[in-house]
């Protein structure tokens, strides 16, 4: 991947992580190559930490709700320690589902999955797949509750 595309992506996510207006947020990381869709709200201080040069390794689905100070871990590995060559390197796309609701200072590990209209409470380290309508919290995130929809929940 080029420098220019690597540079660029810093500097967008360095300007969308405490953009005033959250549809300009919205906009940047979207110029960064990340899938974002509909009626998406995203508070300050989101931190997405992954390889510059990766694409296609984050989707939030329609009407996520993402509160302050989430992080989505992507890609993570001890960069020049001398234990990197046996240390777990651990990579994998994101993926947020519709409607679900990610809370203030919660941390999504990669090759995570969270499902339909799933709930991720305060400060949870979510390290493995949320089913949809289901209640994490904790470090590691657990299940809680599982959510009952209305009748108009399709």
């Amino acid at each position: 991947m080029s420098f220019a595309w690597r540079l660029r992506k810093k500097v967008l996510k360095r300007w969308a992580r405490n953009a005033f207006f959250p549809h300009f947020r919205i906009t940047l990381l979207r110029w960064c190559g990340f899938t974002i869709g509909d009626e998406v709200y995203i508070a300050d201080d989101l931190i997405i930490v992954e390889e510059l040069a990766d694409r296609n390794n984050l989707t939030i689905g329609d009407r996520v709700s993402i509160a302050p100070r989430v992080t989505l871990v992507t890609s993570s590995h001890p960069n020049d320690s001398k234990i990197r060559g046996f240390a777990p390197v651990a990579r994998g796309p994101i993926v947020i589902e519709p409607d679900a609701w990610l809370g203030a200072g919660c941390v999504i590990l990669p090759g995570v999955r969270i499902g339909r209209g799933a709930v991720v409470g305060a400060n949870s380290v979510v390290s493995s797949d949320v089913p949809p309508l289901h209640v994490v919290v904790g470090q590691p995130a657990r299940t809680v509750r599982e959510l009952q929809p209305g009748e108009d929940w399709q």
